[in-house]
């Protein structure tokens, strides 16, 4: 696994945005340098087994979470009905 250099309070804010329906790879890639392998080797590492499980089954395919493959091309990286999150540097451009 490629070393990731993040501090928890970061780890956290990625596995929250790829569990996210309406959060790109891409939106993950721009704000945190991650790739799209580099958030499955996070989330297989961080997660419970059973928790990886669940999310790769959810994610793999989706359109959502690949920007070249959503019906839509400009929108929000969340959806309006989310909770505010802080510690969210895109929100605060």
């Amino acid at each position: 696994m490629t070393e990731l250099h993040l501090s928890d309070l970061e780890k956290d804010r990625v596995i929250e945005m790829a569990w996210e329906d309406r959060t790109t790879f891409d939106a993950i890639l721009l704000q945190f340098g991650l790739k799209e392998q580099q958030v499955i080797e996070l989330m297989r590492v961080e997660l419970k087994l059973t928790s990886f499980r669940r999310w790769r089954k959810r994610v793999q395919g989706r359109k959502t979470k690949h920007e070249k493959l959503r019906d839509f091309k400009e929108g929000r990286f969340k959806c309006s009905r989310q909770r505010q999150i802080n510690n969210n540097k895109i929100s605060k451009r």
